[in-house]
């Protein structure tokens, strides 16, 4: 998500921002999930654990890669994914389904742990509490316009290491804000900008 470009027609003549246009899977990631509001503990889990496995990759390598993940981490409830014991590191790092980065499978076994102990509604009510208020916040005309990093998504990242977390940079913060909902950047023009359960519509699920 590099360029400056505006929003551009499809095929199928639907203005999409431009980095949804590359392949069939973006399309339907950016039309049928990114920026629409995510909430629970365990769905929030996933989201951060995908976003730090994107960390030096591009997102269509992990979208891609998401069933293998979904099944390799127990559908990333926290509960179970807490309870992996060596024998599942060792299976998550010869499982060629997923991304075998030690670290960031050591990283998503730590945080799993960590959340364990969390109450119910924690996670969800900690990243949730970072949203910042829309108002203020112009719709971006152009890629260039959308930031990579913001004052909110270094307070969510300072706020989730302070209480344990690995792998939440504030750009792998930011990267979270924007596909479960805190923020909205869809393009000014974008389709998705304005529709029905959106980004734009928070108490949407």
């Amino acid at each position: 998500m590099s360029d400056g470009a505006a929003a551009l027609t499809g095929p199928d003549g639907v203005p999409r921002c431009p980095w949804a246009l590359s392949t069939a899977d973006y399309v339907t990631y950016h039309d049928e999930e990114w920026g629409r509001p995510v909430h629970g503990d365990d769905a929030l889990f996933e989201r951060l654990s995908l976003e730090a496995f994107q960390s030096g990759l591009s997102w269509i390598t992990i979208l891609r890669r998401r069933p293998g993940f979904r099944t390799a981490f127990a559908e990333f409830k926290i509960a179970a994914v807490a309870e992996f014991t060596d024998t599942d590191r060792e299976r998550l790092l010869a499982d060629a389904g997923i991304i075998r980065n030690r670290a960031k499978i050591d990283a998503t076994l730590a945080n799993a742990r960590v959340l364990a102990g969390w109450a119910p509604g924690d996670l969800d009510a900690l990243i949730w509490s970072h949203a910042p208020d829309p108002v203020g916040r112009p719709a971006p005309k152009a890629l260039t316009d959308v930031p990579a990093v913001t004052p909110e998504s270094t307070a969510l990242s300072k706020a989730l290491k302070k209480r344990g977390l690995r792998f939440v940079g504030p750009t792998t913060a930011y990267a979270l804000m924007q596909a479960c909902g805190l923020v909205n950047d869809h393009l000014e023009t974008c389709v998705a900008r304005d529709s029905p359960n959106g980004p734009s519509s928070p108490s949407g699920v």
